[in-house]
């Protein structure tokens, strides 16, 4: 993320009433990388994913249509399976066997996640319901 943005902006939003910045849509084909554009997001907010290398998995909190995290972070990914940067890029509420944190991945990375357990993060009731099987943004409460 950079400097500035709060990581949760999109998901307040839309706790809120107001329209998501990235609307999910039907998985698009890979096109060569100098033919990209930016496209639509795979995923939704409330789905649950799993990485397609790494042992975890986690509830989606936020999207950014493509890569808007720092330099550093991103050159810190060995070149070889460095993702490109014009493709959205998911928030998630993650979880692995040891510990619960923020994961920042890329959709090419991301495979939707078939296990019907929870995911356990500790910040996830305080913006999902879980109602069958489903995590559902909580509902904006007025005063």
């Amino acid at each position: 993320m950079t400097e500035g943005r709060n990581p949760f902006q999109k998901l307040f939003r839309a706790f809120s009433g107001e329209k998501p910045a990235v609307e999910p849509a039907e998985p698009v084909e890979e096109l060569e990388p100098s033919n990209r554009d930016i496209r639509q997001a795979k995923f939704q907010i409330g789905q649950v994913v799993r990485h397609r290398m790494f042992p975890f998995r986690g509830v989606i909190f936020d999207v950014d249509p493509t890569y808007s995290n720092s330099e550093d972070w991103y050159n810190s990914i060995p070149e070889e399976v460095r993702p490109h940067r014009d493709q959205p890029y998911y928030h998630l509420f993650a979880e692995n066997e040891k510990t619960h944190y923020i994961a920042y991945v890329s959709e090419q990375n991301l495979l939707v996640d078939t296990n019907p357990d929870p995911v356990e993060h500790p910040e996830i009731p305080e913006f999902f319901d879980f109602r069958n099987g489903e995590y559902e943004l909580k509902q904006r409460i007025s005063n």
